[in-house]
């Protein structure tokens, strides 16, 4: 639509001959034949100027320009110097479906042609000057155009191509690493079973001690592969950051955010703060009813040693309210932030607003 749109907009220039053919003292066959081929012309215009999308071989797109330019170079001869802006769409056309080796000479080309007729059109060269350069124009920048267009499609499925070898590439590498979490727990297991049953009914001591050994197994691996999707899904705060940009933007939030932390976090005191930083701008879009939202990140030094203090607040008036509740998020918060070690306040923040602040603490040498 927007393409129909554009190229329509341009065929407004076909006014002249439009013009001429109505009020220009011709005879109605030559009217009829006139308005056939200004037809025509536009028809087999629209064709190549709409399909560039799709590849068409080179040979037919040269034959068609050809066409063209017999149609503008026969109408102009015949109905007058109007008919010349015929040229401008040819050179247009032939830089939008030829690839550029072949379109920056059938521009020049057509111009030549251009300059040709209207110099055997009587008072065609009045004309002249100001067909030129869009005719040049015209053309090279459709040249230009195609080429931003092709490269724009190259560049996505380029993308796309380097999304699906990362994709596949997380898929190996999570392959691997279960593999090598549960290959040996489950040979041993498979053993153990197969030792247990051989066991059995003679010796039932040492099956059930089999048994037990088993259940232990299983339960380490299964410690394993909790920590491993953990550590996939573990969130940072350089992606919860941006994460939190683009959600209050959405909002309709302003948004003040601060810079992401140039040390380096331990990845559970990373993971609480992340995760606390995405509690608190969900309750700030859904609940608050907030303008504005300020998160800042410093660097404290308490009694107990240095800590990283992450603070959100907003200026809604529809904030959760009141000490963290069970089922509301924030219990679940003050337990990540305890199990590091760190702590959560959250409350009303002057007469309006809610503000949520968790602090984790910093190891030694590290820093925000």
């Amino acid at each position: 639509m927007v393409k129909a749109l554009w190229i329509s907009i341009w065929l407004f220039y076909l006014s002249a001959p439009v013009t001429d053919l109505i009020s220009g003292g011709h005879s109605p066959g030559v009217r009829l034949l006139g308005g056939l081929g200004l037809a025509a012309f536009v028809a087999w215009y629209l064709v190549l100027v709409f399909r560039t999308a799709r590849p068409m071989p080179v040979r037919r797109v040269l034959l068609s320009l050809a066409v063209l330019a017999a149609q503008a170079t026969i109408l102009s001869l015949t109905l007058g110097r109007e008919w010349l802006v015929l040229f401008v769409y040819v050179a247009i056309s032939s830089g939008a479906a030829l690839p550029a080796e072949y379109s920056r000479w059938t521009v020049l080309g057509t111009t030549a042609l251009l300059a040709v007729t209207a110099n055997a059109v009587p008072g065609g060269t009045a004309y002249l000057a100001g067909l030129l350069i869009p005719a040049l124009m015209g053309g090279f920048a459709m040249v230009g155009i195609r080429a931003m267009i092709r490269t724009t499609i190259e560049l996505r499925e380029a993308r796309a191509t380097v999304a699906q070898l990362a994709a596949n590439e997380e898929r190996l590498r999570m392959a691997r690493d279960l593999h090598d979490l549960l290959g040996h727990s489950l040979s041993l297991i498979t053993l153990k079973s197969e030792l247990a049953g051989r066991m059995l009914p003679g010796q039932p001591e040492a099956a059930a001690q089999q048994v037990a050994d088993i259940e232990r197994v299983s339960r380490q691996a299964l410690v394993d592969v909790r920590e491993a999707v953990s550590g996939y899904r573990r969130p940072t705060l350089p992606g919860e950051l941006a994460g939190a940009r683009t959600a209050l933007a959405a909002a309709g939030v302003v948004a003040d955010l601060p810079a992401e932390p140039s040390g380096e976090l331990p990845e559970e005191a990373e993971s609480a703060l992340a995760w606390s930083l995405r509690e608190a701008v969900t309750n700030v879009v859904r609940h608050s009813g907030a303008k504005r939202c300020r998160v800042t990140l410093e660097t404290r030094q308490t009694l107990d040693g240095p800590v990283l203090e992450l603070t959100v607040t907003d200026d809604g008036s529809g904030g959760p309210g009141g000490p963290p509740a069970p089922g509301n998020g924030l219990t679940g918060l003050t337990e990540r932030l305890a199990a590091v070690g760190g702590s959560l306040s959250a409350g009303p923040a002057g007469r309006t607003g809610f503000a949520l602040t968790a602090r984790v603490p910093l190891a030694l040498g590290s820093g925000s």
